[in-house]
């Protein structure tokens, strides 16, 4: 299947094939037709599968190919919530390189920068707005914004606005959307029965698309646990990240942790930020930009992350700290293995943890692999299966999956397929068959 077959408007495919798109992914090629039918969607697939151009593609065609409405050309016709900031700039990002030849009218709205740029745009005209919850109603308060011509509702991953506690404001913002000619498509990896029980107070017999088992990861990332006294943590860390100088998203329990954690990896030689709730925006702008252009190698980063960051084939992801909740590891390890790339996923585990680690194992239905690092054998150790266990290696590292390069002047964060970031172009033949995420 090839995206000329799913009925897309040249326009979109003279944008797909610029970049060297061709082929959809599982997800695209399952949610694009009904989507493009007018259809109510509940689509579940994995991280990095390509949910942004899922209904990113389907939403500039339905936009932008048939009848314009001049009785409100300033008012917004579709309407794309996001949990965090980050991930609402990556799908505007996505909206517009994908809309590069449809004059898209789109803007952002979130949090933490002032909202008068964002007021003049709104009263500028707009006719696909992204926008996070809060920020949103700050502006429907304000009255800066009018939804009452909404034709489209786009929840991305709508589980992780639930877990954020975002369901009363997505309730109220409901409130102010037109119930009657207006489409609504609910993306995410995973659906609780919560999920589905909101999606049943506002959609029309949605079409449910799961292309993976909920709560599944992809087949090419590789689990490790490294048992280690929790006082040891950051120095089998450091071990770890000297030994093996991979783009490494690093992931901690706390803000302050965090902080903590990238000022002392910075003070040992390594190139690292923090990215988390209580930064600026710009500070957590900047920081992503940084890594994903290889100024910085190491990004320690709070859950906020793992739902709003778009990296192309990150290689590693380091779990300092297990997540209370055994649904987010699956959320921080869609980080990589992404588009078929191989990943892999180190977790540093303490006997403290050792129950987190079997709940975790429990949601995989899979053992994890539990491997001491010499010099770093814990007191106490882990109550897992001992058919999981090895035995400890001499001068044990991450398999060089890819060739080592310095933190500084590494481009992993860059990728082939849409969804990417500061993409570059590629060389060779390999880019014609690649998949939009």
């Amino acid at each position: 299947m090839s995206f000329e077959t799913l009925g897309l408007a040249p326009a979109l495919l003279r944008a797909l094939a610029e970049q060297g798109y061709a082929d959809p992914t599982p997800i695209q090629a399952a949610a694009i037709p009904p989507a493009l039918e007018g259809r109510d969607l509940l689509a579940g697939a994995q991280t990095g599968t390509g949910k942004t151009a899922a209904f990113s593609l389907p939403l500039l065609h339905r936009l932008y190919t048939g009848e314009r409405k001049p009785a409100t050309p300033k008012t917004p016709r579709a309407l794309v919530l996001t949990p965090t900031r980050e991930l609402a700039a990556q799908v505007h990002d996505s909206v517009r390189a994908y809309g590069k030849h449809l004059s898209v009218r789109a803007t952002t709205i979130f949090g933490g920068v002032g909202m008068q740029p964002q007021v003049e745009a709104l009263r500028r005209g707009v006719e696909i707005l992204v926008a996070t919850p809060g920020r949103l109603l700050d502006h429907i308060q304000q009255r800066s914004v009018n939804l009452s011509h909404i034709e489209v509702l786009i929840l991305d991953e709508a589980d992780r606005m639930l877990d954020m506690g975002f369901l009363p404001s997505i309730k109220r913002i409901l409130g102010h959307l037109p119930k009657q000619n207006r489409v609504t498509w609910l993306f995410s990896a995973t659906f609780a029965p919560e999920i589905k029980a909101l999606a049943g107070e506002f959609m029309r017999e949605p079409v449910e698309i799961q292309i993976a088992k909920p709560n599944s990861v992809a087949a090419t990332v590789t689990h490790r646990v490294h048992p280690v006294d929790a006082a040891r943590k950051r120095d089998l860390l450091l071990h770890l990240l000297r030994n093996d100088a991979r783009q490494t998203l690093v992931f901690g329990r706390t803000k302050h942790g965090a902080d903590k954690l990238a000022r002392t990896l910075e003070q040992a030689g390594l190139a690292a930020a923090a990215i988390h709730g209580n930064k600026s925006q710009n500070q957590r702008t900047r920081a992503l930009k940084d890594f994903k252009s290889g100024k910085v190698g190491v990004l320690v980063a709070t859950d906020i992350a793992a739902r709003g960051l778009d990296i192309d084939q990150l290689p590693m992801v380091i779990n300092y700290d297990l997540p209370m909740v055994a649904e987010d590891y699956v959320h921080r390890i869609g980080r990589t293995g992404r588009a078929g790339a191989e990943g892999l996923a180190i977790s540093l585990v303490s006997h403290e943890e050792d129950g987190l680690l079997r709940d975790i194992r429990r949601l995989l239905k899979q053992d994890i692999a539990v491997e001491e690092v010499a010099g770093f054998e814990p007191s106490r150790p882990l109550r897992v299966d001992d058919s999981a266990r090895s035995r400890p290696q001499q001068n044990q590292r991450p398999p060089q999956r890819h060739a080592r390069r310095p933190h500084v002047g590494n481009n992993s964060g860059n990728g082939a397929h849409p969804g990417a970031r500061n993409r570059k172009p590629q060389r060779g033949g390999g880019q014609r068959n690649s998949r939009p995420a």
